[in-house]
């Protein structure tokens, strides 16, 4: 039985985190911390489970094997380092930290402690993106020279997500460094090293961060890509297209349309609706698995670092109106 504390009700997918835990029947969340005590008491009341005002006193708790890390992003290095140190394995929301030295550090104390880290990356997970890399990396496109994807909702048109997201110096950004996770780690694994970025923010509901943001990225092997998202979408689809010399594939919705050369279909113009393969296993799932039995992780430290430095980068670029190199 994994032993999960959670820390933090702060990020809008804790709950759903914690109902996910202590539904495996090999898992289960044995108490909560956050910085906020009405918020972590109340929490912890509510899933019948001790709080914890003391961090530090948490980590020593017999009943804890891992952490959930669900607070203020920019407290993220410091909880992570600790959980570490306390030979405490770690499941993170995105982003992993807001600067690639914090998470440098994080890595340090993972790999020198040798506990399992994961971090959140569902897109992953999805068929219609596991055919796509599939596709990319058995040459069926050509060589790829563009990648659009779009991930948007209207949370801050609709207000429903909590003031305290709009903080940048907890959050360190609005739409990109939240929803603009999704496009910018897909982005990532399908086309490989960035070696450029730009980027354009705005802000349409007077926060004091971006609701509407698009990133273009270069990458080593010449493709591009353009990774958008939004908080005042209300009706996009989530998009993926992905242009190759040799082929095209168009993704709505999980819904997934194909045209290739090697393929003709005069009834169809040319275009195919793929057979998509399973699903991958959520990550909180692969996390449990990976420090139960083993598992590979899928998302790891590595794969954090690589976020965040899309991430740090876009600001950079937004900020300086200007075009970064990596």
């Amino acid at each position: 039985m994994l032993r999960v504390a959670m820390v933090s009700k702060w990020h809008v997918h804790a709950e759903g985190y914690a109902k996910q835990f202590n539904g495996f029947e090999d898992a289960c969340v044995s108490c909560v911390w956050d910085d906020d005590r009405a918020r972590g008491e109340a929490w912890a009341k509510q899933m019948n489970v001790p709080f914890e005002a003391d961090y530090d006193a948490l980590l020593k708790r017999e009943d804890v094997d891992a952490v959930a890390i669900c607070s203020p992003t920019n407290m993220h290095a410091e909880l992570m380092i600790k959980a570490a140190n306390a030979k405490k394995h770690i499941f993170t929301e995105k982003v992993m930290c807001l600067t690639v030295a914090d998470c440098e550090r994080v890595k340090k104390a993972v790999e020198d402690n040798g506990v399992i880290f994961t971090i959140s990356f569902p897109h992953r997970c999805f068929p219609e993106n596991i055919f796509i890399k599939n596709a990319i990396e058995s040459g069926m496109l050509g060589e790829i020279t563009l990648f659009r994807v779009r991930n948007c909702h209207n949370g801050s048109l609709a207000n429903w997500l909590p003031e305290y997201w709009y903080d940048p110096a907890t959050t360190g950004g609005g739409a990109m460094m939240d929803l603009g996770a999704h496009p910018m780690y897909l982005s990532r694994w399908f086309l490989g090293k960035p070696v450029s970025i730009q980027s354009a923010f705005s802000n349409h509901t007077n926060r004091t961060v971006e609701d509407d943001a698009i990133s273009m990225i270069r990458f080593e092997n010449g493709a591009l890509a353009v990774a958008e998202t939004s908080l005042v979408s209300p009706y996009t689809p989530r998009i993926c297209e992905v242009y190759g010399t040799k082929g095209v594939i168009l993704s709505e919705n999980g819904k997934l349309r194909v045209r290739v050369s090697t393929i003709e279909n005069s009834d169809n113009n040319g275009w195919i609706t793929p057979k998509l393969p399973a699903p991958a296993k959520e990550p909180i799932r692969q996390f449990v698995d990976s420090v139960l039995y083993g598992k590979k992780v899928e998302f790891g430290v590595n794969e954090g670092i690589e976020l965040t430095e899309l991430m740090e980068n876009a600001y950079i670029a937004d900020g300086k109106h200007a075009q970064i190199e990596f």
